[in-house]
């Protein structure tokens, strides 16, 4: 048996232990999350994140451990962006706060699937096709200038493809019947909004790794070190979702701030066979770059008296 599947499985044991102790014990029933459980539970992700850059430091070597901490950072920061989202889509459907810590458990569940796929078959392309890298530069630093051009995201669920699947396939109940996805009237199945709302979170995570999982690639192309970083960040997303939620007010320049990190990422990706940049040196500009990002915009509320 290789160390390389001892590690392997021996994280993913560990992470569906983690969720099963989530959803089985800790929020076996559905209730409206606090921001002191959310911090609480925010700083044990991060805390866990940390205290397995650690074992990388000293299983691996000094640069694995900056590389999966500088993609934890990454994806970290990404996923504000898609938290954003989240509060609009549980905005639009009028989600119960109770029911919200259900959906984003499915939700994430699902992402952290789709994440491995994404994640094996890009790093398996990259190595037969070397070429490509500069495709995935390319995408992040236009992905980049139009996150930084376009305006605000405009919720509209009728129009998503998988909806209209979701539709056609299943008849819908008009009212939420509890925290349940679906139920039984008159022995026949029917789903209810809250599965609509799982679909939609899980077709935003699709398309917020097309930005990430290259993000990502661009620091690393060790595929055990670019899958721990995403779950680590994916797996504090729920909790990460209750502290921000009501707070995004602070977060005024955050879309400028991930424009410049995909730009510059992509730069990097593009440039990596003549100059390589080190993960040092792009740890600390991407870094530096979010505090910037949330300095403004503390400054900017500050500036005009709102507190």
């Amino acid at each position: 048996m290789s160390e390389s599947f001892v590690l392997w499985t021996v994280f993913n044991v560990f992470v569906l232990g983690m969720l099963a102790l989530d959803l089985g014990v800790f929020h076996r029933k559905s209730h409206e999350v606090g921001v002191k459980e959310a911090l609480t539970w925010t700083g044990v992700w991060i805390a866990l994140a940390m205290v397995f850059n650690l074992f990388i430091y000293y299983y691996f070597d000094r640069e694995t451990a900056v590389e999966f901490f500088t993609g934890y950072l990454i994806e970290k920061s990404l996923s504000i962006d898609n938290i954003f989202v989240i509060i609009m889509i549980f905005s639009y459907f009028k989600v119960p706060s109770a029911y919200q810590h259900k959906v984003l458990f499915w939700g994430i569940l699902g992402a952290l699937v789709m994440r491995v796929i994404f994640i094996l078959a890009g790093i398996e392309l990259i190595h037969r096709f070397h070429w490509l890298i500069y495709i995935f530069g390319g995408f992040l630093v236009i992905s980049g200038i139009k996150m930084l051009t376009a305006e605000d995201i405009k919720l509209e669920p009728e129009k998503n493809p998988l909806v209209k699947l979701a539709r056609k396939i299943f008849p819908f109940t008009s009212t939420y019947s509890g925290d349940n996805f679906f139920i039984r009237i008159n022995s026949n199945l029917w789903a209810t909004p809250l599965f609509l709302v799982v679909i939609l979170i899980e077709a935003t995570d699709l398309i917020f790794a097309v930005d990430s999982i290259p993000a990502i690639l661009a620091i690393s192309d060790n595929s055990f070190i670019v899958y721990t970083s995403n779950v680590f960040a994916i797996l504090g997303l729920r909790s990460l979702y209750f502290a921000l939620s009501g707070i995004e007010k602070y977060f005024k320049y955050l879309k400028q701030g991930l424009s410049a990190i995909l730009i510059f990422v992509g730069i990097k990706m593009c440039i990596n066979d003549f100059y390589k940049i080190p993960v040092d040196l792009s740890l600390i500009i991407i870094a530096f770059v979010l505090v910037i990002t949330m300095v403004a915009s503390v400054a900017s509320r500050t500036d005009r008296g709102v507190k």
